[in-house]
């Protein structure tokens, strides 16, 4: 329900009514002054550096999907090559020693792989979380620096 000029004028004059009465009270217990102006500009760029954190973590979920994705392409084109190539002849000891050296290269590969993935990770966890963290401290330095004694 729409809210008319008379009734919302009524409404900012109360809400001005009540804060007034809130700083008074707070003037008479001697509580801190802040400064709302510089709190609503804080919180601005706090939510800025949310929004840019998101924006990296989501950044770096899509770089990894596209790692993900490019590792399994690879990893099954190279399976169908071995597969393709591998024709066991000769002796025993010769196929189990070219099977082992399959073996020995898809594990040297997927161990890569998972390292590439961390490192991945670990980058895109390490550059967001910096975000916030130096938000953080410019916040509470900019909260410290808007709180002073009322006289």
């Amino acid at each position: 329900m729409p809210v008319d000029g008379a009734k919302k004028e009524e409404i900012m004059t109360t809400t001005d009514s009540i804060l007034e009465q809130m700083k008074a009270f707070g003037a008479r217990l001697g509580l801190p002054k802040v400064d709302i102006d510089k709190l609503v500009d804080m919180n601005l760029k706090n939510l800025d550096a949310l929004g840019r954190s998101a924006q990296v973590a989501g950044e770096g979920a899509k770089a990894l999907a596209e790692m993900q994705r490019e590792i399994v392409e690879t990893a099954f084109r190279e399976t169908s090559a071995m597969v393709r190539d591998f024709k066991p002849a000769g002796n025993p000891q010769e196929i189990l020693a070219k099977q082992s050296e399959y073996a020995r290269k898809a594990f040297e590969i997927t161990m890569q792989n998972t390292r590439d993935v961390a490192d991945l990770t670990k980058k895109t966890t390490k550059e967001a979380t910096a975000i916030l963290r130096d938000r953080l401290h410019e916040s509470l330095a900019e909260l410290r620096d808007s709180i002073g004694r009322r006289s």
